[in-house]
């Protein structure tokens, strides 16, 4: 499934949210959530289905699931009062409620646009064709205030089908995994970067490939 609604995509495959091109972090049982209510749209969802969905087997709280749909109107910034895409259907459950349609091949490669970006707790850091810097200058593509990051610690070059880090020279160092980069090296999905004090994950994904190659 890959649905647009608003200003964001979901690809069930790919499993990714995406915001005007840019991926956004979600739990697993929230996206798995929203893809069930889009399955599904217009028409609510019993509780009892999506924890059946969610948590097959398992007996669980109403709590969780309550947690896990505000997490959605969290991400989706839609005010449950007055809600843009998730509705409370009281005494039932929940519907899609937003206009949605199917994304075609055109609009997948516009919403697609960003390829890769660098996870670093909660945030998300995208990354554009080119060159991409690290530092702790606000000018840079990813910008990471923390003592013992360098202004300009290392650069990250996105490429069609290759992306690669080198170090510029920083007093503490730039690893991927547990190799100190001392040369340019290529980077793959999933990839560990330790920016000084800081441990980030590379993320990449193409939609001309169609394939999975990141997991929420």
């Amino acid at each position: 499934m890959r649905a647009q609604f608003g200003e964001f995509v979901v690809d069930s495959d790919s499993r990714l949210l995406l915001r005007q091109g840019e991926p956004l972090h979600v739990s697993r049982k929230a996206f798995d959530a929203l893809c069930v209510l889009l399955e599904r749209r217009p028409n609510a969802v019993t509780k009892e289905e999506l924890h059946a969905r969610l948590w097959p087997g398992t007996f669980v709280v109403d709590a969780n699931l309550s947690v896990t749909i505000a997490e959605i109107r969290r991400v989706l910034e839609d005010d449950p009062q007055s809600s843009r895409f998730v509705r409370t259907v009281h005494r039932i459950g929940y519907a899609f409620c937003g206009e949605s349609h199917a994304v075609t091949a055109t609009e997948r490669d516009n919403s697609e646009a960003r390829r890769a970006w660098l996870t670093w707790n909660d945030r998300v850091l995208a990354l554009s064709d080119g060159e991409n810097l690290i530092g702790r200058d606000p000018d840079c593509a990813a910008w990471l205030d923390v003592s013992g990051v360098s202004r300009r610690h290392a650069r990250i070059r996105v490429d069609a089908n290759l992306a690669t880090i080198e170090d510029l020279g920083s007093k503490n160092g730039t690893w991927v995994g547990e190799s100190a980069v001392k040369e340019l090296r290529s980077l793959a999905d999933g990839d560990r970067i330790r920016i000084g004090p800081v441990d980030l994950t590379f993320r990449s994904w193409s939609g001309a490939t169609d394939t999975e190659t990141v997991r929420i």
